[in-house]
């Protein structure tokens, strides 16, 4: 087990009742004081080993005196905006967007998401800890409150109708809220059709959907005649949105346009997103950080600003403080939200009588694609990276352009700048052993060619 850019992470079967147990009594010891009860709000995704996970969560918590809230299968968001509401921490058993046979536990502090800084404190007093089996724990029935209050928050910012006439697909796959996603929108006005729904877990990565998956939406969407579809990841975190001809609107330009249509003064995202965000000129401030929604907080905690929001180059998007939505406030919410940014760009797109794409094309012409090569051991990954930043010859092995490159930035993996303004980013993933690229081009067709080269280069090498 260890920690990633969002909370701990690894092989579903190592998450037992014991080591489970460890975890959550070293983030109550450490990262839980100044909760407003002795209450612990509990929820997870739809993975088969999560229900035996949060059953551990809710006994480990039980002993160590803590009353267990579970709040059952939800958004992320969801589960996070209720114990933030009531000043208590929150543990969402969720492996995201990662494999299957993966899990992973998001802690959330009675003030929201848990710091960098936490982590270590926290691992220390798991190593200090005499392992001890907890006692049972069966899981009772869920408390609603966590999720209509996260589906009132979302219906109260937009105005009834907002999104009448739109035809939309609901791509549901294993998604913990699709169902939340199909009715919030249906309520909204929208015609909402259902696509794939599956009682087996699958892993969708918003920023590398799966091909084989994409060419099926895009067919749904010519047979139905969608206006977009939208989707979200396994925690409803991270956002998807497909346009009429089936074309995906990367989640740093959904964040942009959202952010924009929200009236937003400050702005704060990772090194991955899109460029053109500086170039559009939309906001008075603008600030880059690593990847990792804990960066993006941080930094938001000291934004200028009256309207201030971050987003990942996933889409998730979060807010720091209190927006207007055309008189209709909504509330922070300082950690990754799929929803928020998908409904905003959908009645933004409704209310102008244009289509989604004309939206998107509002940005300057950038195009970010990424991808990743899975099974890259961490050691193996980081060195990579480090040798990419030190070394003209590595850089020339994977690119001839890239052995002399206009800029480099070592602030979160390798991020190099061409000479022609083309962009390649390698890290080593901080959730999953795996390697990833992050391309930024002037058109799509760029970008993926690019991308298409850097990944069959990295993968021989990693292979060789």
């Amino acid at each position: 087990m260890k920690f990633g850019t969002s909370g701990l992470r690894g092989p579903a079967e190592g998450f037992t009742p014991e080591l489970t147990a460890a975890y959550v009594e070293a983030f109550l010891d450490t990262a839980a004081a100044g909760a407003r009860a002795r209450q612990l709000a509990i929820g997870m995704d739809r993975r088969a080993s999560s229900p035996a996970i949060a059953a551990a969560v809710a006994a480990a918590a039980r002993g160590a005196g803590w009353e267990p809230l579970f709040c059952g299968a939800l958004p992320t968001p969801a589960l996070a905006g209720f114990a933030m509401a009531r000043a208590i921490p929150a543990i969402m058993v969720t492996g995201s967007h990662i494999p299957a046979d993966q899990n992973g536990l998001k802690f959330y502090r009675p003030d929201g998401e848990l710091r960098k800084s936490d982590e270590q404190p926290i691992l220390d007093a798991v190593a200090g800890r005499p392992s001890a089996t907890p006692a049972g724990f069966a899981l009772p029935e869920p408390d609603p409150a966590a999720r209509l209050a996260y589906r009132q928050r979302l219906l109260s910012a937009f105005a009834p109708g907002a999104l009448e006439g739109l035809r939309l697909g609901v791509y549901a796959h294993s998604a913990v809220g699709w169902r939340d996603m199909e009715e919030l929108l249906s309520a909204l006005g929208a015609s909402c059709t259902v696509l794939e729904p599956s009682a087996d877990f699958i892993a969708v990565d918003t920023e590398a959907v799966d091909p084989a998956a994409l060419a099926r939406l895009r067919a749904l969407g010519r047979e139905h005649g969608f206006d977009a579809i939208v989707s979200t990841d396994g925690d409803g975190d991270r956002p998807l949105l497909l346009d009429a001809e089936g074309v995906q609107v990367n989640g740093d330009v959904l964040g942009a346009l959202a952010a924009l249509a929200l009236g937003a003064d400050s702005v704060v995202t990772p090194l991955t997103s899109t460029s053109a965000i500086e170039a559009s000129g939309w906001f008075a401030h603008l600030a880059r950080t690593r990847i990792g929604s804990p960066f993006v907080i941080e930094a938001m905690e000291t934004a200028p600003g009256t309207a201030i929001v971050g987003f990942e180059a996933n889409g998730g998007f979060l807010v720091q403080t209190t927006l207007d939505n055309g008189g209709r406030p909504i509330s922070p919410l300082p950690t990754r939200d799929a929803l928020l940014p998908l409904i905003t760009v959908l009645a933004e797109a409704r209310r102008e009588g244009v289509a989604v794409r004309a939206l998107a094309d509002r940005l300057p012409p950038r195009a970010m694609l990424a991808d990743r090569l899975p099974q890259v051991a961490p050691d193996r990954g980081h060195g990579l990276v480090a040798e990419l930043a030190r070394s003209d010859a590595a850089r020339r092995a994977l690119d001839p352009h890239l052995a002399h490159p206009a800029a480099i930035d070592t602030t979160d993996g390798t991020r190099m700048v061409r000479a022609d303004g083309v962009i390649v980013h390698v890290r080593q993933s901080g959730n999953a052993p795996e390697l990833r690229c992050y391309v930024e081009a002037p058109s799509p067709e760029a970008a993926r060619a690019v991308l298409e080269a850097m990944m069959a280069r990295l993968a021989a090498r990693l292979g060789g």
